[in-house]
């Protein structure tokens, strides 16, 4: 080989590595939340990536806001090693390649591996971590039951496959308890796990409690709180992304985000240092349109395709219920299940508020005489609950109201009954288990 053969050989070598042209300007302004660059807002779009090289290694940041004078780019580094006339160059999209033997491994939000368990293989199949959701027209029915194990649940707000569900709760009251024990349902083919701005501690109670019997069949992108609101972000997107490979494979799918509160929040100081109005408690308006892209991306895919099962926990700031965030994720899902404190405080877990849960699809699961009996247990549960006081301050006497002398036997062995710890096996048969408690009961 002569010298000019070993030029071309040198130069091929390197363009598949290192672009001929690179488009940069310079960091022109720092601030403890993103940075400004000088000299591209010609050349990229929102969304798109910057890196700045430092030490020899490149720092990612993504567009969130460009003007005449600069773009604005958030780092997805929990600091910024940003320094004034650095230069920043464009960065090819970051885009991930999922691949089966991905499951039982734990990345990052960027769908790198954190277990020490050596490198991903990368798969033949490039995706966006932004997709779009599958066609409203073309997307599948949802028609098939689905048996989580929590008895709770699958009496009163029972699933189908490919139904999107929130968990609504404030904090210390069960949220993480109660997916662990979802995450445990056997129905599935591929569970990825999202945990979003999570307690560093939870992350390995998660994998070794929650998924220990599953975690060949398991996938968890992990953002913990103390990463920067990009990474947090990002998990959400970079899961259900995951979760989309293995639907389109014709897998069923049990996506767990914990929590869509904390995505909102990342969302949100990423909007307020683009300069966005905070119109509705601190909330920028791209939060609210952001929130149902991710949302709908779950569900049934196409038809011959697999589905999507989506478990999302919200956390309920102050216990209030009609927040935004709330009242946002509650309108796009396809129903509800809200823990109660007072149920917490009478030591009943999963302390699910039965009058208040509602699944949109239990027409799809329940018989006509399950539907009719849940019906009227339902009734009995509000008289119940809404003669406490009553019952308290002495007001009752039996005998004179026969509805509420049922409610006031029967309630409390049906409190016992949807009482369920994580180590106990899952139910099998909740419905015919009630039947034989109210058998029981009545005579």
């Amino acid at each position: 080989m002569n010298a000019l053969e070993r030029l071309e050989s040198t130069l091929s070598s390197l363009r598949k590595d290192v672009p001929t042209v690179r488009v940069g300007g310079t960091v022109s302004e720092v601030a403890p939340t993103h940075y400004r660059v000088s000299g591209l807002s010609r050349f990229v779009r929102l969304g798109e990536l910057i890196g700045l090289e430092i030490d020899g290694q490149v720092q990612l940041g993504e567009v969130v806001r460009i003007d005449g004078n600069g773009v604005t780019a958030k780092p997805f580094d929990s600091h910024i090693g940003a320094g004034l006339g650095l230069v920043a160059y464009r960065h090819p999209p970051k885009t991930i390649s999922p691949h089966p033997s991905w499951k039982g491994r734990v990345l990052n939000a960027l769908a790198e591996p954190i277990d020490d368990a050596g490198t991903l293989r990368v798969g033949d199949r490039v995706m966006s971590t932004d997709a779009s959701p599958p066609p409203a027209i073309s997307r599948a029915r949802v028609r098939t039951p689905l048996r989580t194990g929590v008895r709770v649940l699958d009496l009163f707000t029972p699933l189908c496959v490919g139904q999107r569900i929130g968990i609504f709760a404030g904090s210390g009251v069960g949220k993480t308890t109660l997916l662990s024990m979802i995450a445990q349902s056997q129905g599935f083919d591929t569970v990825v796990t999202a945990l979003v701005g999570e307690r560093g501690r939870e992350v390995r109670e998660f994998l070794e409690e929650a998924l220990v019997h599953h975690r060949s069949r398991a996938i968890t992108v992990v953002s913990t709180s103390d990463e920067s609101p990009m990474m947090r972000r990002m998990a959400a997107k970079t899961a259900t992304t995951i979760a989309e490979y293995f639907r389109d494979r014709g897998e069923s799918v049990l996506l767990i985000a914990d929590s869509v509160t904390r995505f909102a929040h990342a969302a949100r100081e990423i909007a307020l240092a683009t300069g966005e109005p905070a119109v509705a408690r601190g909330y920028a308006p791209s939060v609210f349109s952001e929130l149902p892209r991710l949302l709908e991306r779950s569900g049934p895919g196409i038809d011959g395709q697999g589905s999507i099962t989506g478990i999302y926990s919200v956390l309920v700031d102050g216990d209030d219920h009609n927040e935004p965030i709330a009242d946002t994720v509650r309108g796009t899902l396809d129903g509800h299940i809200v823990l109660d404190r007072e149920v917490a405080d009478q030591g009943r877990y999963p302390a699910v508020n039965v009058l208040s849960s509602v699944s949109r699809l239990a027409q799809q699961v329940w018989t006509a005489d399950e539907r009719n009996l849940l019906r009227k247990l339902r009734a009995m549960i509000a008289r119940f609950e809404d003669t406490r006081d009553l019952r308290l301050m002495g007001g009752y006497q039996p005998g004179r109201d026969g509805e509420l002398d049922q409610a006031v036997q029967l309630v409390p062995k049906i409190y016992d009954l949807m009482r369920q710890a994580p180590s106990d096996p899952p139910s099998r048969e909740p419905y015919q288990e009630l039947l034989n408690l109210i058998k029981a009961a009545i005579e």
